[in-house]
């Protein structure tokens, strides 16, 4: 079966990966860019592929599938009800939208309309984070305690968007994946040193049901590159370092030993994880669930569980750390959406 025939809206920083991603498997058909170093871009990573400026041109070819959205966080909305509307497949890059009630509307419409809709968690993809859900799933750290994670590095410095909303969603996602929970509370603080009102660095805490934590920092001020995930398990503890591209899992733990606790450390043995790449996966999965009508692993519910963590941090951002309650989109929701979703021929994918 030959690829879907996929349009990408965005040339820029991060839509370019996507055009160059699709370049290789013949599975983009066109590119649309308002700008004109955009559409030089575009003319450059795919020669002989229909550029444009005007989106309107994908939305009323019946021969474009679907749209990949790599646009500005605030034009994720209405390009997305477009394409819905003319009948196409949509993967939005993260965030989904940045209103909560316009990420939910989405939702509806993509069901509605028996649409694929797929939100750009690129870390959800990645074959380290699998790999190290497979070693949670099978009981290899025992029962999950605590997620750290790190994403740090100097610049690139927004002026548009704070690194909590610019960094954090894809920790969020991931955190949410591995602890197969919801978080119930969330509290932020940081601090805005560059720029008025637009923080860079972010701190923020997730606290879960059954007893289980993790936090989150952030930072474009930082002296050096860090992107690292840390899960502590009651029986291992577990590291995933992105920079240097490995995942350790470590035989270290505490034991109670006549009525103290002990620390056991044992030695970290690396895990192979394969050398697939995340962005190249998560086209991939897109263009499966586009041919098969499976709905993706990252779907709009998907971002809308991780839309509304974000805006609990950032209502607690704003409140110099106060605690915010949460009560996301229960998984019930997800549940009816898959049913309704197989009503209309959209299949769940894992």
């Amino acid at each position: 079966m030959t690829n879907p025939r996929v349009a990408v809206l965005g040339c820029g920083g991060w839509g370019k990966n996507i055009v160059r991603t699709l370049g290789r498997i013949d599975a983009v058909a066109a590119i649309v860019d308002p700008s004109e170093a955009g559409r030089a871009m575009a003319a450059e990573l795919a020669p002989g592929i229909p550029v444009h400026a005007d989106p309107a041109k994908v939305f009323e070819d019946p021969n474009i599938d679907a749209v990949m959205i790599a646009t500005p966080a605030e034009t994720h909305y209405e390009q997305a009800c477009r394409a819905i509307a003319a009948g196409k497949d949509v993967f939005v890059e993260k965030p989904l939208t940045v209103d909560l009630g316009q990420a939910r509307d989405l939702v509806q419409r993509a069901r509605a309309a028996g649409r694929v809709l797929m939100v750009g968690h690129l870390l959800e993809y990645h074959p380290a984070i699998l790999k190290l859900k497979e070693l949670i799933d099978q009981g290899e750290l025992g029962k999950v305690r605590y997620v750290i994670s790190n994403r740090l590095n100097l610049g690139k410095i927004r002026t548009e968007e704070n690194a909590l909303w610019s960094f954090a969603p894809h920790d969020i996602a991931v955190i949410l994946r591995l602890v197969d929970s919801a978080p119930i509370e969330v509290v932020a603080t940081g601090g805005a040193y560059v720029t008025p009102n637009i923080a860079d660095v972010t701190v923020t805490q997730l606290s879960f049901a059954d007893g289980v934590r993790s936090h989150v920092f952030v930072s474009w001020l930082h002296p050096f590159k860090e992107q690292k995930l840390v899960v502590v398990g009651s029986k291992k503890m577990a590291s995933f370092d992105d920079v240097s591209k490995k995942l350790v899992l470590h035989d270290q733990r505490v034991d109670w030993k006549e009525g103290q606790p002990v620390p056991v450390k044992g030695e970290g043995t690396e895990v192979d994880f394969g050398t697939a790449e995340p962005l190249m996966e998560e086209c991939l999965h897109f263009l499966d669930c586009v041919k098969t009508r499976r709905n993706p692993r990252t779907d709009g519910v998907n971002g809308v569980r991780v839309l509304q963590v974000l805006h609990g941090a950032q209502e607690s951002l704003m409140r110099n750390g106060q605690p915010n309650a949460l009560s996301l989109d229960a998984p019930g929701a997800m549940a009816a959406q898959i049913v309704e979703a197989k009503n209309l021929g959209v299949t769940h994918a894992n």
